[in-house]
């Protein structure tokens, strides 16, 4: 979640003026807001997130220290892989998130059944939504990627969803996200810029089960 700050400075001959800050991220907008109060010129302090929910200073720093512990700056891909002759599907899921200071990753593959490729593409992101409460992601805006432009475009509602298997899918996504209090940033991406996913799904279409953790400081695998 992104933050900026509101602050009404009161000058040494009691005129006042407005500032508005670029948005930044919780540490460093609560940083700001602690150096501000310093100076004993602000008369008020307004932290205002990407959600347009307003917060005070007292507020953001309790935030902060509930989230101290948990997955923040999430970037979520997912691929769906589909054999059209045996009706399998293989999902793929990757998670990056920072988390204690260290950015990680997290990555996912499972065989499933599904009637068509699509099917599978939207397999794929509920997996991924799964993954990512099992993690305990929640209270965010979360950035999720893929070449699936249909469940991308379907989920942000930039492209109507017709078909009634899709819109069941579409419920149980947005259920789930509502439910953590997810925010959901749709970005489709080039098969390229997904490969890792791509990978995963090929893998879980395969029969191969992955479920691997990587923080920065480890050895590559």
């Amino acid at each position: 979640m992104k933050y900026h700050i509101q602050w009404m400075y009161k000058t040494p001959k009691k005129q006042s003026v407005l500032f508005s800050s670029d948005e930044t991220d919780l540490e460093t907008a609560i940083s700001i807001g602690e150096d501000a109060e310093k100076t004993g010129r602000a008369q008020s302090l307004e932290f205002i997130d990407s959600r347009g929910t307003s917060w005070t200073l007292k507020e953001l720093k309790k935030l902060g220290l509930e989230v101290a512990h948990e997955p923040t700056d999430v970037e979520a891909f997912f691929d769906g892989n589909y054999n059209k002759l045996s009706k399998e599907a293989g999902l793929g899921a990757v998670i990056y998130y920072t988390i204690n200071g260290k950015r990680s990753r997290m990555r996912y593959s499972q065989k499933a059944e599904a009637l068509s490729n699509n099917e599978a593409e939207y397999m794929a992101f509920y997996f991924l939504v799964q993954k990512l409460e099992e993690l305990g992601v929640q209270h965010q805006d979360v950035t999720f990627k893929g070449d699936s432009q249909v469940v991308l475009n379907q989920l942000s509602g930039e492209w109507p969803c017709y078909e009634e298997a899709y819109s069941r899918w579409l419920d149980k996504i947005e259920k789930a996200l509502n439910k953590r209090n997810i925010r959901p940033i749709c970005v489709p991406v080039a098969r390229k810029e997904n490969a890792e996913a791509d990978k995963l799904a090929g893998q879980g279409l395969s029969g191969i089960k992955v479920a691997s953790e990587w923080t920065a400081g480890d050895q590559d695998e």
